[in-house]
């Protein structure tokens, strides 16, 4: 089960002609576009990094995600504090990672399992540096847990490991980072709820933590503590990792998903759980790939945004609330860079000219553009 937590909304009244201390815009207040190069959505909100290297966040923010200092939600993109210049952001359930340009983790949010990566179980309403001075090129935050690859190639994570999700070969949560078991040289690593996947230098695909619907991969569905190979012998360049499926894609362009098939979200056509990769079905060519809660979407070789699985909120983003188990084209013909599905209801993505769109699920403003109204199909993020 998805721990999830769900809370009520709680925002201040506008004040007549000025933004709101929720980020609401009056109906006085000119909106001003952000110019991002990556977005990611996370559990009631979503983060991003502009092009000057700045994060912005918006959304559900009563545990501190979007690092602002507050705990007040936000309807709009409000800018991480401090003087950080971040490369990329990773925002989790209820936690957010990033890392700087000079290579420094840091991150800010819940922190009851440690997830921040601080030697401590405080949550923080602004950045932290994760313990241990490593350098890091990429992190991902998942639900209670986080994991990161330092600039050796060597993949570390910390917080929740109470399904081995870790890959420490253990199931003792840890408080700052630990290496992940095996020696292997990464080039890319996900994390969900319970397991976490990563690609290494030789472009094969090793996961593990919890394996009850098949999400590591390996043709069983048995847990592991310490990485083990997915099944197939196929060459990934990048992996996604949600709840309870996986993603990844060729070099080639090729998308391969397994794990709970539940609602469609491995996009073969059938609801069938796949504890191997099995191909997402339309022969598209993708050149990214995310998987969320229990929909998947990712952005053809032409700039062209698919999704499918659950659409129950919206968040296929084709105009309607129609589930699929293929991939269908995000409404708008929109050019975008890459898009994010976040672990529970909402998308987000970036379009080539550097504009944030949302769709899905608005309860909490994680959609950015002003208001808690669900959306269908995409709608730009504003300031």
């Amino acid at each position: 089960m998805v721990r999830v937590r769900h809370f009520l909304a709680a925002l201040p009244a506008l004040a007549a002609g000025i933004v709101s201390s929720g980020g609401e815009r009056s109906p006085n207040h000119r909106a001003i576009s952000l110019t991002f190069t990556a977005v990611s959505a996370g559990g009631f909100y979503t983060c991003g990094v502009t092009a000057a290297g700045l994060a912005y966040c918006w959304g559900k923010n009563d545990l501190g995600p979007l690092g602002d200092g507050t705990t007040i939600d936000r309807r709009t993109p409000v800018r991480v504090v401090g003087d950080l210049s971040f490369a990329a952001v990773s925002a989790g359930q209820d936690h957010t990672c990033g890392v700087t340009t000079t290579g420094a983790a840091y991150c800010w949010g819940y922190n009851g399992d440690s997830q921040l990566g601080d030697e401590t179980t405080t949550t923080r309403l602004s950045p932290v540096r994760v313990a241990g001075d490593l350098s890091f090129v990429t992190v991902s935050a998942g639900n209670n847990h986080t994991c990161g690859i330092t600039a050796a190639g060597a993949a570390y994570c910390w917080g929740d490991n109470s399904e081995g999700q870790l890959g420490d070969g253990t199931k003792t949560h840890r408080k700052n980072p630990v290496r992940v078991t095996g020696d292997l040289i990464f080039t890319a690593v996900s994390v969900g709820t319970f397991h976490s996947c990563g690609v290494t230098a030789g472009r094969a695909a090793f996961c593990w933590g919890s394996n009850a619907v098949g999400a590591l991969g390996d043709g069983t569905t048995v847990s592991q503590l310490s990485p083990v190979p997915v099944a197939g012998d196929i060459t990934f360049a990048t992996i996604s990792v949600s709840s309870f499926h996986s993603c990844g894609l060729t070099a080639d362009g090729a998308a391969f998903c397994w794990g709970g098939n539940a609602l469609g979200q491995i996009g073969d056509g059938t609801k069938t759980l796949r504890s191997r990769p099995v191909p997402v079905g339309g022969g598209l060519s993708f050149r990214t790939v995310s998987a969320g809660f229990q929909q998947t979407c990712g952005v053809t070789a032409g700039g062209l945004a698919y999704c499918w699985g659950d659409n129950a909120r919206g968040q296929l983003g084709d105009g309607t609330k129609t589930q699929r188990s293929r991939p269908v084209p995000v409404a708008g013909g929109m050019r975008f860079h890459a898009v994010s599905t976040g672990p529970v209801t909402h998308t987000c993505g970036v379009t080539t000219e550097g504009a944030a769109y949302c769709w899905g699920f608005n309860g909490r403003g994680q959609l950015g553009d002003g208001t808690t109204t669900d959306r269908k199909s995409p709608v730009r993020a504003v300031q």
